[in-house]
C-alpha cells in the first residue's frame, strides 16, 4: 500500500512537471518568439527546478518523514499554477516593455528574457512537484536494504509519469483544450497531489493495524 502510493504520487508528480514544460515553452513563445532561446529557457529552467526540488525534498524527508507535510507545499503551488493565465500575460508584458521600443532589444536579453520569465512562471511548481520523489523514497524506504530497489522503483515511475506527460501535452491536450485550461488542469491535479499527501499518512496508518503481526519462529523440536 505504501509503494503503490508513492509510486502514484511521483508518476502523476512527473506528468504535471512535463506538462508544465511543454506547454510553458509554447506560453512563453507567444510573446517572445525566438523558439530556440525560449527551448533553451524552458528545459534550464525546468532541470534548475528539479535539482533544487530533488536536494531540499530529501533534506525534508529526512526530517519531517510525513508525507502529510508535502501537503503544504503542493496545494499552494497547485494554486499559483491555476492562477498562471491570470497573472503570467501581465509578467511577460512588463519583461519585454522595459526595453525601449525605438531601440533593438539587445542580444543578450534577446536569449535571456525568456529564462527570466520561465523561471518567475514555471520555477516555483516544479520544484515544488520535484519534492515528491525524495520524500517518497524515504518514506517508502523500511530500511537501507532496500533503498536501492525503492529508488529505482521511484525514479522510474516518476520518469514514466514525464514520458506521458510529453506525448499526451504534446500530441492530445495542445489540440483538445485551450492553454488556460491545460493549466487550470495541471492546477487542480497539483492541489489533489496535496490532499492525497495530506491523508496517506493516516491511510497507512490504517493499513498497518490490520496487518498481521509477524510470529516469532520456534523452530522444530528433535
Amino acid at each position: 500500500m505504501k509503494n503503490f502510493a508513492a509510486i502514484t504520487l511521483v508518476f502523476l508528480g512527473g506528468f504535471v512537471i512535463m506538462v508544465l514544460e511543454i506547454i510553458g515553452a509554447r506560453f512563453l513563445a507567444k510573446d517572445f518568439g525566438g523558439a530556440f532561446y525560449v527551448w533553451i529557457s524552458q528545459i534550464g529552467v525546468i532541470l534548475i527546478a528539479l535539482a533544487a526540488g530533488y536536494f531540499v525534498g530529501g533534506a525534508m524527508a529526512d526530517r519531517f518523514q510525513k508525507a502529510s507535510f508535502l501537503a503544504f507545499l503542493l496545494v499552494p503551488a497547485g494554486v499559483f499554477t491555476c492562477l498562471i493565465p491570470d497573472f503570467a500575460g501581465q509578467l511577460i508584458n512588463a519583461i519585454v516593455m522595459r526595453h525601449p521600443l525605438d531601440q533593438p532589444i539587445p542580444r543578450i536579453w534577446q536569449k535571456l528574457d525568456p529564462a527570466v520569465g520561465s523561471a518567475l512562471i514555471f520555477l516555483l511548481p516544479c520544484f515544488v512537484l520535484a519534492t515528491l520523489s525524495p520524500y517518497m523514497i524515504r518514506l517508502a524506504s523500511k530500511n537501507l536494504a532496500q533503498v536501492g530497489k525503492v529508488s529505482g522503483v521511484i525514479s522510474a515511475s516518476s520518469t514514466i509519469g514525464s514520458i506521458a506527460g510529453v506525448f499526451i501535452s504534446g500530441y492530445i491536450l495542445i489540440d483538445a483544450m485551450s492553454l488556460t485550461e491545460i493549466f487550470r488542469a495541471s492546477g487542480i491535479l497539483t492541489i489533489v497531489l496535496g490532499g492525497l499527501c495530506l491523508f496517506m499518512d493516516r491511510w497507512l496508518k490504517v493499513g498497518e493495524a490490520f496487518m498481521p503481526e509477524k510470529q516469532p519462529s520456534t523452530g522444530s523440536l528433535k
